[in-house]
């Protein structure tokens, strides 16, 4: 086997809250208040949808997708969501640095080095908005493939933090069995001052409406 190859779930599908529009002849990525699930196949007029998309829009009230129930594929919180700061070249979308606020792994001149990390705000090299933080976040939805997972990337530190913290509380309570607890993503939103007093959203990760704290422990 490859030695140090990155080996991660497999990916079947996508999950976002945003879209790409058209805005002067050029496509950009626009923040949305739903999630959207897609296929991993991307053509010109943006990524494909998942079915599941649509299948979940016909149980929900009003057209806009902003629940979906799923489960985690692992009981250890750190494999659920993985989060790092990531610095990535404009052009090709290549990550030309990452590390977790103490060191990082960073591609020079002289090849990969490891290098201290003092987070994007005390960073010389990632400073100016270049390095963020980047969070991947695998679920499962619906039966079809119970292996399979769809991936949330996000830079939002709201959703990071807000994610972080749900999965420790439930990792916590459930005696450790995240991954038979019936979850649900949510999206939420805000108004900061930052933000101008505009709504941000976020994701957010519950139990099912339908499930009480008690109901969700024993089932897990």
């Amino acid at each position: 086997m490859i030695k140090g190859l990155a080996i991660t779930p497999p990916v079947i599908g996508r999950i976002s809250i945003g879209r790409v529009v058209e805005k002067n002849g050029k496509r950009l990525p626009e923040k949305d208040d739903q999630f959207t699930i897609t296929t991993q196949i991307q053509t010109k007029e943006g990524w494909l949808p998942h079915p599941l998309d649509e299948a979940l829009r016909k149980k929900t009230q009003s057209s806009k997708l902003r629940s979906i129930p799923i489960a985690l594929p692992f009981n250890d919180p750190d494999l659920n969501l993985r989060a790092e700061y990531t610095f990535f070249e404009r052009k090709s979308g290549r990550p030309l640095c990452a590390g977790d606020g103490e060191a990082c792994r960073r591609h020079t001149d002289k090849g990969l080095e490891s290098l201290p990390c003092p987070s994007p705000d005390l960073c010389d090299y990632g400073s100016h908005g270049l390095c963020k933080p980047y969070g991947r976040l695998y679920v499962q939805i619906g039966d079809d493939d119970e292996l399979g997972c769809f991936v949330f990337r996000t830079t939002g530190y709201n959703s990071i933090r807000t994610l972080a913290a749900r999965l420790r509380y439930f990792h916590a309570i459930s005696g450790g069995n995240l991954s038979t607890l019936p979850l649900e993503l949510k999206l939420r939103g805000k108004s900061t001052t930052q933000s101008h007093r505009t709504p941000i959203y976020y994701v957010d990760l519950t139990l099912r409406a339908d499930q009480s704290m008690k109901e969700a422990v024993i089932h897990a």
